[in-house]
């Protein structure tokens, strides 16, 4: 007896979706992704609990996309770590050359994929790369090329000199406002709504850092993606549509989010190189813009309890 076995080919791109309560976002986001042609591609989308009916739309409307149902939102780091095994980013089994984060408040034109791919074939240095982010006024989101956020640069950002001075190589440090944003340029971070990364270099780096709730994973991975020696491009040939925050906004504890994040990365990546005097300010700085649950959380790591 012969045997015959049908193997699936692997395709070029992943591409992870997270979706919390953004219903009509995430119809467009689909139907402009799947307007893309040039490229094979396969989508995930991981719906956290969703109270308006984004899974059942999605099964509906585009049956072609699988869907993880959680039954908790469990954050945008682990829902995507779930989309990343599900195609074997984690080493698991054959994972297509690429993957793509991308959020469900984006809208592409019918060439960014294969555009963005051909790039980072073309610059096999490159660990991942971002495209030109624009807000629907038609104004650039500046989150869509950054550098780290040292303790340097995001004292001259949240002390109001990066906008007093957009175009000094020092105070514009942390969002680049000095470059041209026409031009293609290697960067520390692109943002997480639609980053695209090197497929088999994630075994390696591994997936996103799950302590990360919401906000700052991408950061993170930069870092640790840039680590290896990997570059970062920002492409501004690829302009997408990004609505911006569209979940985060609806969360109500977002300001606590947003700055743990910032917690976190310079927690893990700065705070054991930087003087006592300056990790004062900066966590105190940090515990007064996020409020009394962060600082609660912040001192309970000083003091060697556990964080939440």
């Amino acid at each position: 007896m012969v045997n015959y076995f049908c193997f699936m080919p692997v395709p070029d791109l992943g591409i992870i979706i997270v979706s919390w309560n953004t219903i009509d976002l995430l119809e467009k986001c689909l139907s402009s992704v799947f307007e893309n042609r040039g490229i094979s591609y396969e989508v995930s989308v991981i719906d956290n609990a969703s109270e308006d009916g984004s899974a059942d739309m999605v099964a509906r409307k585009f049956p072609s996309a699988a869907i993880i149902r959680n039954s908790a939102n469990v954050g945008f780091s682990r829902a995507t770590n779930q989309g990343l095994r599900r195609f074997g980013f984690d080493g698991s089994s054959a994972a297509p050359r690429y993957a793509l984060l991308l959020n469900p408040d984006t809208e592409l034109p019918e060439t960014a994929l294969a555009a963005m791919a051909a790039l980072l074939d073309m610059n096999p240095q490159a660990g991942a790369a971002g495209p030109r982010l624009l807000r629907p006024d038609g104004t650039l989101d500046p989150a869509c090329r950054r550098s780290f956020p040292t303790p340097a640069s995001s004292f001259y950002r949240f002390s109001g000199l990066s906008a007093l001075f957009p175009k000094s190589r020092r105070f514009g440090s942390y969002n680049l406002t000095y470059c041209d944003p026409a031009a293609t340029t290697e960067v520390d971070c692109v943002n997480g709504a639609f980053m695209m990364v090197n497929g088999p270099l994630i075994a390696g780096v591994g997936l996103l850092d799950e302590e990360f709730f919401f906000g700052g994973e991408d950061l993170d991975w930069a870092f640790r993606i840039k680590a290896t020696g990997r570059t970062i491009l920002y492409y501004p040939a690829v302009t997408v549509r990004h609505v911006k925050q569209a979940a985060f906004r609806k969360n109500a504890g977002a300001r606590y989010e947003f700055n743990r994040a910032m917690w976190l990365f310079y927690r893990k990546h700065y705070r054991a190189t930087t003087p006592f005097l300056l990790d004062w300010c900066i966590r105190m700085g940090l515990a007064l813009r996020g409020g009394p649950r962060l600082a609660q959380e912040m001192q309970a790591f000083s003091k060697g309890g556990a964080v939440a």
